[in-house]
């Protein structure tokens, strides 16, 4: 991301740095300096110059932003509460994706004691048995999978998806299902930023139903939220609560701390998932609980979609 960002301020300073080398040709040529040093002086001017026109060509090769849905307009608050969020979920839920990862981790049969060896005083009533031809099948590693699963959210027509740092963080391989027709394609990572939990994934595929993003800055305290994804990989799942608190920080769970909080269930396969308002809208990226239990137990957090669409910015 600062590569980009870089680039864009190499753009706007390409026509400034070719007139200061113009006019440092000139004034060197009035003044009549020697000639090595005024052509040396030109030259480190235009090589500059050069250096931020590629910069800028290369800006223009850079993939732009995913086209994302936004809708910036507060919830509606001055409604009744609905009796049935039906339509609601229905429009959001075919947006919320399962994420299913594999990693593969290397382990010994039996307990590796060799490490201790390598101190010298183990070494020194033991002995050392590292020796070089030592291969038995107990102290030979062997590969196994680790599964885990978690939610994303579509946000895209053309297969961007916003998850967790942590539900893809060492996958290996990362499978993405449809709820509603079993559909699984294979994803790949976009980029992650683990300071704030965000991670981005792309689908080969076109014409998916997406969400449509919210004004997260416009959020407040009392709102309804829904909570949909796939709690211990049962299956989508939607709960109801409200919005408990906003920009929740200083609890030590990721570096980079803003969090929409929410009573509204969240358990363990939910990370990634969506949090939406009464109107369908993106509001948060559900990201973790606080638990004496490791079920939930009404607290809940999101990292606000409009974090997680700077996140998202910079690394697209």
């Amino acid at each position: 991301p600062s590569d980009i960002a870089a680039r864009r301020r190499a753009r706007h300073l390409v026509p400034a740095v070719f007139a200061f080398g113009k006019l440092e040709l000139n004034f060197a040529m009035k003044t009549r300096l020697p000639l090595g040093l005024w052509v040396r002086s030109a030259a480190i001017a235009f090589a500059v110059g050069a250096i931020a026109l590629t910069a800028s060509a290369a800006d223009k090769s850079t993939p732009k932003s995913a086209n994302l849905t936004v809708d910036d307009s507060p919830p509606a608050r001055d409604t009744k509460l609905a009796a049935s969020f039906s339509p609601i979920v229905k429009k959001t839920a075919p947006a919320v994706v399962n994420i299913f990862t594999t990693k593969n981790v290397r382990a010994f049969n039996a307990p590796d004691m060799r490490q201790f060896f390598n101190d010298p005083f183990f070494r020194r009533f033991f002995g050392n048995p590292n020796t070089p031809d030592e291969d038995t099948p107990r102290s030979r590693p062997r590969t196994r999978q680790e599964r885990s699963l978690g939610s994303g959210v579509i946000v895209t027509a053309d297969g961007y998806i916003l998850t967790n740092n942590h539900v893809v963080d060492g996958a290996d391989e990362i499978k993405v299902t449809k709820e509603k027709d079993k559909t699984e394609y294979t994803a790949k990572i976009i980029g992650r930023d683990p300071k704030t939990d965000i991670a981005v994934l792309k689908i080969d595929a076109k014409d998916l139903q997406f969400a449509i993003l919210a004004d997260s800055d416009k959020v407040e305290v009392g709102d309804v939220a829904l909570a949909i994804g796939n709690p211990f990989g049962i299956g989508q799942t939607v709960t109801m609560g409200i919005v408990s608190a906003t920009r929740r920080g200083g609890m030590g769970l990721e570096d980079y701390e803003d969090f929409i909080q929410t009573d509204a269930s969240i358990n363990p396969g939910n990370s990634g998932g969506a949090l939406v308002d009464a109107q369908g809208r993106l509001i948060g990226i559900n990201t973790a609980i606080l638990s004496r239990t490791g079920g939930n137990q009404g607290v809940g957090f999101a990292v606000p979609i409009n974090l997680a669409r700077q996140v998202l910015d910079s690394l697209v």
